[in-house]
């Protein structure tokens, strides 16, 4: 049997994104390592991958139409960098617009960190 190589950084990033704009939160556990921490900026918290896939659940429930835009990615040393806007809209019908910046670190073609900064100012219209 033919060994696989490990997805590339970018591929990783590429498909974290499409799978939580997907709804599918199978497929970001999947390339999450059972490890993995996420920090958010706006806490300052670290999160478990139970925690995160939790939250990543109730956005792909709660916000219609949701989607990255405004996509810039780059592979670093340790993984990746993306910046993006995430689109969609609230429960309440507003329109979300969340500019961020999500710095991965991945080893052996799993992501074992993601650190997240946002104004979460912007993320209001999520919290009544």
């Amino acid at each position: 049997m033919p060994l696989t190589m490990p997805l590339a950084p970018l591929e990783i990033a590429e498909r974290l994104f499409a799978a939580i704009a997907a709804g599918d939160i199978d497929a970001v556990a999947a390339l999450y390592h059972p490890d993995i921490v996420v920090w958010h900026n706006s806490d300052g918290m670290d999160q478990t991958a139970q925690d995160n896939l939790l939250i990543l659940r109730w956005l792909s429930r709660n916000i219609g139409e949701l989607r990255y835009e405004d996509i810039r990615c780059s592979e670093t040393p340790a993984g990746f960098v993306q910046q993006h806007v995430v689109r969609g809209t609230a429960p309440n019908g507003t329109p979300i617009e969340v500019p961020a910046c999500i710095v991965g670190t991945v080893e052996s073609g799993k992501i074992t960190r993601l650190d997240e900064y946002l104004d979460a100012a912007h993320t209001a219209p999520l919290r009544g």
